[in-house]
């Protein structure tokens, strides 16, 4: 196993104990709180310019692969 998915398994065990001693009404709370900042418009608009920014780096690297193959 490596450090990394230890470390992942870890953070999802420590979140799973906080989240069961807080209960539903603390859930709820920070389910609201991090649905708003999703679904903020700013917030939206970064996402759609990350993802357009990424889907050229695919594409560009995509480009690179096909060329050094030959």
């Amino acid at each position: 196993m490596s450090p990394r998915f230890i470390f992942i398994l870890a953070l999802a065990f420590a979140a799973y104990v906080l989240g069961a001693k807080a209960g539903r009404p603390r859930y709820e709370q920070i389910r609201t709180s991090v649905t708003s900042f999703w679904d903020d418009p700013k917030v939206r608009a970064t996402r759609k310019k990350v993802g357009r920014k990424a889907a050229r780096s695919e594409r560009a690297l995509a480009k690179k692969i096909k060329q050094r193959k030959r």
